[in-house]
């Protein structure tokens, strides 16, 4: 009952982002909504790695029991990797939100210049 309702979660997340990344207009929330599209990409790696009555993979004893069931330690490690970059990328898109601010006096990307209306 638990995976279907972190299935569920990680769906509404990523409807979340791509619908604010479809409708909003200002950098800091399209911003925002690729850190959720990213923590529901998170979410469902580890809900795909996920093992009930297992443990952690850094119990020393493991050889010894052979009953002992472990979490998976790659999706683990792809999802540190995942947060670090995500961190990194994160942090560029402020750095060129807050550049774009400066030079254009506006956060709206309907409003920059050199952007022309096509409707």
């Amino acid at each position: 009952m638990l995976s279907i309702f972190l299935y569920v979660t990680v769906v509404s997340l990523l409807i979340l982002s791509i619908t604010s990344v479809i409708y909003k207009r200002n950098l800091i929330k399209l911003v925002i909504a690729l850190n959720i599209a990213e923590s529901s990409v998170n979410l469902f790696f580890i809900t795909l790695a996920y093992r009930p009555d297992s443990t952690a993979p850094i119990f020393t004893l493991a050889p010894a029991l052979q009953e002992l069931r472990m979490v998976l330690p790659s999706p683990q490690a792809l999802i540190l990797t995942n947060i670090v970059i995500g961190f990194a990328t994160t942090a560029l898109m402020l750095v060129l939100a807050v550049i774009t601010y400066k030079n254009n006096g506006t956060l709206d990307i309907r409003k920059l210049k050199g952007v022309e209306d096509h409707d």
